[in-house]
C-alpha cells in the first residue's frame, strides 16, 4: 500500500563514524551516566534469599552483579565456584536483608548443593558475616523497593537550585522532564512559563533536595531575574505551599549520596586567575575573584575594562569547579588567553597586568590537580550539549586535548557556535548512542549519512513503537515484538562488562592488544554495550576478519536476540557480518561465555564479572594445545542441532573515484571447515595457515575443496567406524584400551537431558571433555547417534581421545539395546 508508507531520514552513528574514520569515545569516561545507571546495591553485599528448592528455608548471598533492577547472586559457600549463581528480581524475589530471618523468626538453612562444604552451619556464618555490608532494608521493602534512583525523580518533584549568577541563594525548581538523569526544571512559580527553565544533570553540585538551604543556613530567594514577576506576598505564599506539599513532591535524600563532595578552597578576595566563562565556554579570559562567601564558594568575574560597561559576567564557584586556571596556564599549554575587553593592545602579558591592578595571582595550591588519564583522544566522537541553547545535544569532535579538558566542535547546532571548552567530567557530555537510548532527539550534522528511503509500512498489528518517556532504561523509540510487552526498568541494561587480561587470550586474539583494552564498558543498553565489546574484540585479533566470521549469525541459527552489524578491517580490506546480540540483561552472562568459548579463550576473558586474584577456570596453567582438547575448537558446528548454511551477503568490490577513494568492503562468509584442513598451528594466530588468501578465496571453489577433502577423510575413517551391532570398539597397534565392565543403567539414554549425559561423561575417564557436550548441547537421543568420524569432526579431537570417548558411547548404545530397545 503506496499510502501506508513514508521517507524517514534516520541518523546512523554506525555509518557516520565508519565515513568520517573517527571512534566513538569510551563509554568508561563519562563517569556520571555510570552512575546514573546504579540501583544502590553494589557486588559485594550481602542478603538473605530464599532457597529455590525449599521456600520455607532462606541462605546468606552475596551480590555478583547489579543489573537495574536485577541482581546475580551467589549462595555463600561456593566460593569461586558460578556455576549456582543466578540471577533474580528485585520486586519480585524473596530478598531480606542480613537478619531478617532472625527477626521474623525464619528458618536459615544451607542449601543442598553445598552442604557438604558447611560442616558447621553457625560457624560458618559468623564467619562471612563478620564485618560484612547488608544490601540496604530501604531497597529491599516499601514504596522504592527495586527502583532506579532516577525512577524517583519523576515530573512533579521539587528540588532546590543554587543561583550560580547572582549570589549564594537557592530557590525552588520543578521537575518537568527527566532525561536519563538529565533534568528540565522550571523555578516554582513559573509554572506557565518555560523562558527560564534550565537543563541540569541530577548530580550537579548546585542540586539539593528540598530543605538543603535552611539546613546550611542560605536564603531561599527567587533569582533576581525572577523576583520581580510576583510580589513579596506572592513568593512568600508560594513558599508555604511548597512546605505544605513537601512530602508528596519530595525526592529521597540518598539519591544524592553520589554528588561530588565540594572541599574546602583557599581563594582570597582579589586574586587573579584564567578562567572559562560557563554559560559561554569559547575562550579562558583573566579573571578575579569578587567575593568569598564562605570556606566552600566564591565568586569569580570575568575581568571587563570597558568604562561603558553595564553587566558583569560573574557566577559562584567551588575548589572543584571547571574552568579555572591559576595565571600562565594558558601559556604553558600553549594556548591563546583572550585580553579583557578595554585590554590596550593585543599582546596580553600577565606580569603588567597584574602589576597595573595591583593584584595577585592565586597560587597553584588553590587549584585541584588536573589529570590526563581520562580516555578521550582527538577525533573522538560523543554527544555533547550546546552551551548557547541547552535543549540541543550534538554530535560533537574532540579538536583538541590538554590536561583533563576538551575543546569540542558541535555539528549539526541551529547556529553555529565555536568550539567548545569543557571538563572531561562534564556532565553535558555523553558516550555516542545515550541519546537513542534515552528517547531524546541528537542534533545530527548538516551533511548526515543517512539511511535514504527507509520504508515504514503500518500494516503490521504485531509491532509497535513505544515512545513513552515512562520508560527508562534505553528502549524507547525502538521497535519491540508484542511479546515484549512493556518492560520493567532495569531489563534492557546491560551491567558492565570487564575485560580480565590475565585469563588466556585463545588462538585469535592478540594478548597484547587485550592487555590494552579498557578494564570494562558499559553499564548501558545491551546491545550498544554488546555491540562495542565486540569491536573491541574483532580489533584486538590476529585477523580481525576471521573473528568476524567466528561471531558471524548463521543464516539457519534459531533467533534469540538483535542482530546487528559488525565491521572489521585487515590489510587495507573492510569486511562485514550480521552478528547477534542478546537484548535482555537476564543473558548477558551466558552470552559473553558462549563468545568465548566461539573463540577459543578462557570463558572469563570478558564478562560481568570481574577476575581479580585467581580464574575460577584455573586457565594460566593450560597449554592451548590443551585448553582446546578442553573446551573443543571449531564450534560452528553443533552436534546437538543442524549445522547453520553459508550467509547470502554479498560482496562489494572496489570502483574507482577521482574525488575519493572507496573502502573495499568484504562480506564475511562462514565456511565449514574439516579437521582436515586444520593443522596444529593455532587459527588466527601470526603463524597460522589460510592467512588473509583464504579471506580472499572464491567462495565456490573453497566449498568444492572443502567437500574433497572430507570426503577423502571420511573414506579414511570408515575403518574405524562402529556399525550397531558391533559390541567392543576396534583396537588399532599403536592404541591400547581396556574393555570395561558391562554397563547397566538406570533411566532410558533417549530419555536423557543434557545434564545427564555430562553426569555420565564425568563418572568416566573422558570426564574433561563433559564440557563441549554441555556447550554443544547434546541430550541422550544426539549421544546415541554420534560415530567416530561425527566426534572427530566436529569436536576435532584426536584418534586416540576420539576412540576412547567412542568406547563409552557404544557402551551405552550395547546397554540401551539390551535393556529398552524392546
Amino acid at each position: 500500500d503506496a499510502g501506508s508508507s513514508v521517507e524517514e531520514m534516520e541518523f546512523n552513528w554506525d555509518e557516520y563514524l565508519e565515513d568520517t574514520g573517527a571512534t566513538a569515545a569510551p563509554h568508561g569516561s563519562f563517569k556520571h551516566v555510570d552512575t546514573s545507571l546504579q540501583n544502590g546495591f553494589a557486588p559485594g553485599m550481602k542478603l538473605e534469599v530464599a532457597v529455590k528448592s525449599d521456600q520455607n528455608t532462606y541462605w546468606v548471598a552475596t551480590i555478583i552483579t547489579t543489573c537495574g533492577q536485577l541482581l546475580l547472586l551467589r549462595y555463600d559457600g561456593y566460593g569461586e565456584d558460578r556455576k549456582a549463581d543466578f540471577w533474580c528480581d528485585i520486586m519480585t524475589a524473596d530478598l531480606h536483608p542480613i537478619g531478617w530471618c532472625e527477626q521474623n523468626k525464619k528458618i536459615l538453612k544451607v542449601p543442598e548443593g553445598i552442604k557438604d562444604k558447611i560442616p558447621d552451619q553457625e560457624e560458618f556464618l559468623q564467619r562471612v558475616l563478620k564485618g560484612a555490608c547488608s544490601a540496604p532494608a530501604n531497597l529491599l521493602e516499601g514504596l522504592h523497593r527495586g527502583k532506579n534512583p532516577l525512577d524517583l525523580i519523576a515530573p512533579g518533584s521539587r528540588l532546590e537550585l543554587q543561583n550560580i549568577r547572582d549570589s549564594l541563594e537557592a530557590w525552588i525548581v520543578n521537575v518537568v522532564e527527566n532525561v536519563g538523569g538529565r533534568l528540565k526544571l522550571r523555578y516554582e512559580g513559573l509554572e506557565d512559563s518555560d523562558k527560564f527553565d534550565q537543563w541540569i544533570f541530577y548530580l550537579d553540585p548546585f542540586l539539593h533536595q528540598v530543605g538543603w538551604a535552611a539546613q546550611h543556613g542560605y536564603s531561599l530567594q527567587p533569582p533576581l531575574a525572577i523576583r520581580s514577576l510576583k510580589s513579596e506576598a506572592d513568593w512568600q505564599e508560594i513558599l508555604k505551599k511548597v512546605k505544605e506539599e513537601e512530602e508528596e513532591s519530595s525526592v529521597p535524600t540518598d539519591l544524592f549520596k553520589d554528588k561530588p563532595v565540594i572541599g574546602v578552597h583557599s581563594f582570597s578576595e582579589g586574586m587573579k586567575l584564567e578562567a572559562v566563562d560557563p554559560m559561554a565556554p569559547f575562550v579562558i579570559s583573566p579573571a578575579t575573584v569578587l567575593k568569598v562567601y564562605n570556606d566552600k564558594y566564591f565568586m569569580i568575574e570575568i575581568d571587563d575594562l570597558r568604562p561603558e560597561r553595564t553587566t558583569s559576567q560573574s557566577y559562584i564557584c567551588h575548589v572543584n569547579s571547571a574552568g579555572i586556571f591559576p595565571v600562565q596556564w594558558s601559556l604553558k599549554n600553549g594556548l591563546h588567553l583572550s585580553p579583557p575587553p578595554g585590554y590596550p593592545g593585543q599582546d596580553f602579558d600577565w606580569a603588567d597586568y597584574l602589576k597595573q591592578c595591583g593584584a595577585e595571582a592565586a597560587p597553584q595550591s588553590c587549584f585541584p590537580l588536573l589529570t590526563s588519564d581520562h580516555g578521550f583522544k582527538e577525533n573522538m566522537k560523543l554527544e555533547a550539549v550546546n552551551p548557547v541553547d541547552p535543549e540541543e545535544v550534538c554530535i560533537a569532535t574532540v579538536t583538541k586535548l590538554k590536561e583533563s579538558y576538551l575543546w569540542l566542535q558541535l555539528e549539526g547546532s541551529k547556529k553555529p557556535v565555536p568550539d567548545c571548552i569543557v571538563s572531561v567530567e562534564s556532565m553535558n557530555i555523553f558516550p555516542v548512542g545515550w541519546c537513542e537510548t534515552n528517547g531524546y532527539q541528537l542534533r545530527p550534522p548538516r551533511k548526515a549519512i543517512v539511511n535514504k528511503q527507509k520504508k515504514i509500512a503500518v500494516v503490521q498489528p504485531e509491532k509497535q513503537i513505544l515512545s513513552s518517556r515512562t520508560v527508562h532504561d534505553g528502549l524507547k523509540n525502538q521497535e519491540l515484538n508484542s511479546s515484549d510487552s512493556v518492560v520493567t526498568n532495569g531489563k534492557y541494561c546491560c551491567p558492565k562488562i570487564y575485560f580480565n587480561h590475565r585469563c588466556f587470550s585463545g588462538p585469535y586474539l592478540n594478548k597484547g592488544r587485550i592487555a590494552e583494552l579498557p578494564q570494562s564498558v558499559g553499564p548501558g543498553n545491551c546491545v550498544l554495550v554488546l555491540k562495542e565489546v565486540l569491536t573491541l574484540l574483532i580489533n584486538a585479533a590476529y585477523k580481525p576478519s576471521r573473528v568476524l566470521r567466528e561471531l558471524q549469525l548463521d543464516e539457519e541459527a534459531a533467533w534469540h536476540g538483535h542482530g546487528e552489524t559488525l565491521k572489521a578491517k585487515y590489510k587495507g580490506k573492510s569486511y562485514r557480518a550480521t552478528v547477534e546480540v542478546v537484548r535482555t540483561a537476564d543473558r548477558v552472562a551466558d552470552f559473553c561465555r558462549k563468545t568465548c568459548i566461539k573463540l577459543e579463550c578462557c570463558p572469563n576473558l570478558f564478562g560481568p564479572q570481574m577476575v581479580l586474584d585467581k580464574c575460577s577456570e584455573n586457565c594460566s596453567v593450560l597449554t592451548k594445545t590443551k585448553y582446546t582438547h578442553y573446551y573443543g575448537k571449531r564450534k560452528n558446528k553443533r552436534i546437538g542441532r543442524p549445522p547453520g548454511g553459508h550467509s547470502n551477503l554479498e560482496v562489494a568490490m572496489k570502483k574507482p573515484n577521482k574525488r575519493r577513494k572507496r573502502r573495499k568492503h568484504f562480506f564475511v562468509h562462514k565456511k565449514k571447515r574439516s579437521s582436515a584442513s586444520v593443522d596444529n598451528t593455532p587459527a588466527g594466530s601470526p603463524q597460522g595457515s589460510g592467512g588473509e588468501e583464504e579471506d580472499d578465496q572464491d567462495e565456490s571453489e573453497l566449498s568444492h575443496s572443502l567437500a574433497q577433502d572430507r570426503d577423502k577423510r571420511k573414506r579414511k575413517l570408515r575403518t574405524f567406524s562402529f556399525s550397531d551391532d558391533e559390541n567392543k570398539p576396534p583396537s588399532p597397534k599403536d592404541i591400547k584400551m581396556e574393555v570395561a565392565e558391562k554397563l547397566h543403567l538406570d533411566s532410558n539414554p533417549l530419555e536423557w537431558s543434557v545434564a545427564d549425559v555430562v553426569r555420565f561423561l564425568k563418572s568416566t575417564d573422558c570426564a574433561p571433555l563433559a564440557r563441549i557436550f554441555l556447550d554443544q548441547e547434546i541430550d541422550g537421543q544426539a549421544l546415541l547417534l554420534l560415530t567416530l568420524p561425527t566426534v572427530q569432526e566436529c569436536m576435532d579431537l584426536k584418534l586416540g581421545p576420539a576412540i576412547k570417548l567412542c568406547h563409552h558411547i557404544e557402551r551405552v548404545k550395547l546397554a540401551f539395546y539390551q535393556q529398552f530397545a524392546n
